[in-house]
């Protein structure tokens, strides 16, 4: 069924008797040409860009839950492409104009909303860190601006333009970047790979690897075996289990990272606002909540929940940006379990074992990378060679000194 304003108004006419299901729930088959571990928004996003543009067929998605219950549905929907790196800026550049066309693709309502992206700085020397990668995200492609003070006033009256201690100086304004409805993207590119012919498995959880003589047979799964020619893995903070099956230790740690939503309030951010003295972000939904987060949690974790010290530590990076957001109320929290690699930046690669492929530690940026790493991810699965944006993030680039240290630091907040 394809969606229209027309679909919307006949099925409003006959009491939306029509819609069908976005996608099926079907048994798993014996064997797949391909089988994607992950039914977040990377593995969801791989599956639609093998069918639709690699035109590849015999796909499955494997999720261990539900459509929508990992990362993809916990993060702060912040989608960029204010990178420095060339290792990274591409891909997330592509990323960017993806999200752009993602709706017509899709054919799905996402809510993309380019409001805008602020980076503040508070230092002549921070000031100067985002000249010259505001240059390097123009040299790739991408569109960026450097405000002053005076024009970040108007942008953001409501800022603490008075506080002596983190002074605003300016900041680095990135049109086009905003905010995606998470859940809608999950959803869309679901429905979009099943139309495709994808089979999506629900409620099947990877737990081993068959491999004969180097080379991937297939997957144990909580449904039984599954036998593939080709294995792609995108399980996000779960990426150093899953792998550990098929023997690989990867340079990646699991950490939490908490997100926060406040009381419904009427428009008062213009998009999305970061503070440049400490890690806290904030924009606000559609539904007039103020949606904010900061640093992961400073220790290692599996679970999807976070700790009071760091909710404080947020809280304390809004207040001294924006004193009135200590009159709102917090409404909720969560938390999404991140796959933090050692330079920050992520993997898209073959792994030794032929047939098994990697897609992870996207550390903070995964939810804006969704649909240029599954396109990527894709590309790889179907040629047996990185996409052009993606040819960096490979998994021999410590052995090889070619780490992508984008923020200068590690998984450990304390290095941020």
């Amino acid at each position: 069924m394809r969606y229209s304003a027309l679909r919307i108004l006949l099925e409003g006419i006959r009491g939306h008797t029509g819609w069908k299901p976005v996608w099926r729930d079907p048994a798993p088959q014996p064997d797949y040409d391909y089988i994607i571990v992950g039914g977040g928004g990377h593995g969801l996003a791989t599956a639609h860009y093998l069918a639709k543009i690699y035109k590849k067929a015999r796909i499955a998605v494997l999720e261990k839950g539900w459509i929508g219950g990992g990362n993809v549905g916990r993060n702060t929907t912040i989608i960029r492409s204010n990178y420095l790196l060339d290792g990274n800026e591409p891909l997330y550049e592509f990323a960017l104009k993806l999200w752009e066309g993602l709706e017509q693709d899709l054919n799905y309502n996402a809510m993309v909303s380019q409001r805008g992206i602020l980076n503040l700085c508070h230092s002549d020397a921070q000031r100067d860190a985002f000249r010259r990668r505001g240059n390097a995200m123009i040299l790739n492609g991408a569109d960026a601006e450097l405000l002053d003070q005076h024009q970040v006033r108007e942008m953001a009256p409501f800022l603490d333009f008075e506080n002596a201690r983190f002074p605003i100086k300016g900041g680095l304004l990135q049109r086009r970047g905003g905010t995606v409805r998470h859940d809608a993207v999950a959803w869309g590119y679901a429905r979009s790979a099943y139309s495709h012919g994808v089979d999506i498995i629900q409620n099947c959880e990877v737990t081993g690897f068959k491999i004969e003589k180097g080379l991937v047979k297939g997957v144990e799964t909580s449904r039984g075996y599954i036998g593939a020619k080709k294995v792609g893995v995108a399980v996000a903070g779960s990426s150093s289990r899953v792998m550990a099956m098929a023997g690989l230790h990867l340079p990646i740690e699991s950490h939490v990272l908490q997100a926060f939503v406040s009381e419904g309030l009427k428009p008062l951010i213009p998009g999305v606002i970061t503070f440049g003295a400490g890690h806290f972000y904030i924009s606000q939904s559609d539904k007039g909540g103020l949606v904010f987060g900061g640093d992961i949690d400073g220790y290692n974790s599996y679970a999807q929940r976070g700790n009071l010290p760091v909710v404080e530590d947020v809280l304390e990076g809004g207040m001294a940006l924006m004193p009135m957001i200590g009159r709102a109320r917090l409404l909720r929290m969560w938390g999404g379990l991140m796959d933090m690699s050692m330079d920050g930046s992520p993997f898209i690669d073959k792994t030794p074992i032929e047939g098994l492929y990697f897609n992870g530690g996207w550390c903070y940026g995964g939810f804006k990378a969704t649909p240029a790493s599954g396109y990527a991810f894709a590309h790889l699965l179907a040629t047996d060679a990185p996409h052009e944006t993606a040819t960096e993030l490979r998994l021999d680039r410590f052995r090889a000194g070619a780490m992508i240290d984008e923020k200068g630091a590690g998984a450990q907040p304390n290095l941020h």
